[in-house]
């Protein structure tokens, strides 16, 4: 007879939900917590985190095994679900739809967690409108060696053109390296017309701080803070408030006072501090509904970068080609004289689902290559996140634009050399 899957039943406002292997360890290095802490967590801190998240159709990224080991995406609610649980059907850039969960009370919170949710993926509008966002949503992403005095540098510069465009920003940290800064907008604009405003804030946050920020789409071409303009895209998630992130200290991202960002440490907050913070101080982001703004004076910045010769920028990969946007092609991967003077020395050296087992490749060449590695700088390291339809996994390249050309080793045999959608892609292109 197989064994009885262990449960445990917790009644959140009047309802029932289970909660099936508690005791299974979500979190084992810096911090051990289990599957029912995870949840635990998520109630003591709902009346933040569920203002983050309600009425908004979510993605699910399930981390069914904890989080230290690779998650998967999905979409498309779960079958088997209680009748209280909304959802509402999303439509994709691919043309493709999905019946998404819509969180709305802390039960509906405990349940997405159950399913192994420790990260919270709202996309950027409400149920009443799919197609027009009510957030602009400004996600600071430090590259390599970037400190953390620089995001909070480029944060205060963001804070400061928002409020001259007549916006007010909400800052947050991303649980990571980062920060996050969204404003709240009034349903008037599409998708496509938020990702521009938020492209022509990245350029001029670039231009009043050129040593600190950069809105380059390649990473081969960025330097510092980067700002993802592709946040505001159409299918595009970030992590809200108050979500558990699987780094080894449990680190949450945080709402913060604009007066805080001067002297706080992402470290600050994670799943053990963030209880007694939002007891003590409340929810930073509690009036966030009450200031709705407008993006006319970043439509019209933006109308000032094209008449100047800016067009669009590069898409997400999975979108069709735009209007008036360049060809769609990495530096390093581009063809012509034009090209060739901007063109990169990459290679790729590891590529695995496990991140360790990629950084362990890199290691290991640079072992290999020990007078080629000497030359690189803190930023020729690329880690690449990337992302199928349902899975993730680390791609690592390096950028030999400061090693002598006499000693760049090839492009080599990868190792490890993992991509788990190969398969998909070549067969894909032998029916091509």
């Amino acid at each position: 007879m197989p064994k009885k899957e262990a449960a445990e039943v917790l009644t959140v406002e009047g309802r029932d939900v289970r909660i099936s292997n508690p005791d299974k360890p979500y979190f084992s290095r810096d911090v051990k917590l289990s599957k029912l802490d995870v949840v635990q967590y998520y109630l003591s801190v709902a009346s933040g985190a569920v203002a983050g998240v309600r009425d908004r159709p979510n993605m699910l990224k399930r981390f069914v095994d904890g989080a230290e080991h690779p998650p998967f995406y999905q979409k498309r609610a779960p079958e088997n679900r209680p009748e209280w649980l909304r959802t509402v059907t999303l439509s994709f850039p691919s043309g493709r739809t999905a019946e998404e969960v819509v969180v709305d009370d802390a039960a509906g919170l405990a349940l997405i967690v159950n399913l192994g949710c420790i990260e919270l993926h709202p996309h950027a509008v409400r149920t009443n409108d799919l197609d027009h966002p009510d957030e602009l949503r400004i996600d600071l992403d430090p590259g390599p060696g970037v400190e953390w005095d620089d995001v909070r540098r480029v944060a205060i510069e963001v804070k400061n053109l928002l409020e001259e465009v007549g916006l007010r920003g909400w800052p947050k940290t991303s649980g990571s390296r980062g920060m996050h800064v969204n404003a709240r907008i009034h349903q008037r604009w599409t998708f496509t017309e938020v990702r521009r405003a938020a492209l022509a804030l990245s350029r001029e946050i670039e231009r009043r701080a050129p040593k600190l920020a950069t809105s380059k789409w390649w990473k081969e071409e960025r330097h510092g803070v980067f700002l993802d303009y592709n946040q505001n895209a159409k299918d595009r998630t970030t992590c809200s408030a108050y979500s558990i992130r699987p780094l080894p200290d449990a680190r949450v991202s945080a709402p913060l006072r604009w007066e805080e960002i001067p002297h706080c440490e992402p470290g600050d907050f994670t799943v053990l501090t963030m209880p007694a913070r939002l007891k003590a101080i409340g929810d930073p982001n509690a009036r966030m509904d009450d200031a709705a703004g407008s993006l006319d004076q970043l439509l019209e910045l933006a109308d000032r970068d094209e008449a100047a010769g800016l067009g669009d920028a590069p898409w997400p990969p999975h979108f069709r080609k735009m209007e008036g946007e360049a060809a769609r092609v990495a530096p390093s991967r581009a063809k012509g004289a034009k090209a060739a003077a901007r063109k990169m020395p990459l290679i790729v050296v590891a590529n695995s689902p496990n991140k360790d087992a990629a950084l362990g490749g890199l290691e290991r060449w640079k072992k290999t290559h020990p007078d080629a590695a000497s030359h690189l700088a803190v930023d020729d390291i690329l880690v690449d996140s990337m992302r199928g339809r349902s899975s993730t996994w680390t791609r690592i390249r390096v950028n030999l634009r400061n090693v002598p050309e006499k000693i760049r080793p090839a492009q080599g045999t990868r190792e490890p050399d993992d991509d788990p959608t190969r398969a998909w892609r070549e067969a894909r292109g032998k029916k091509a």
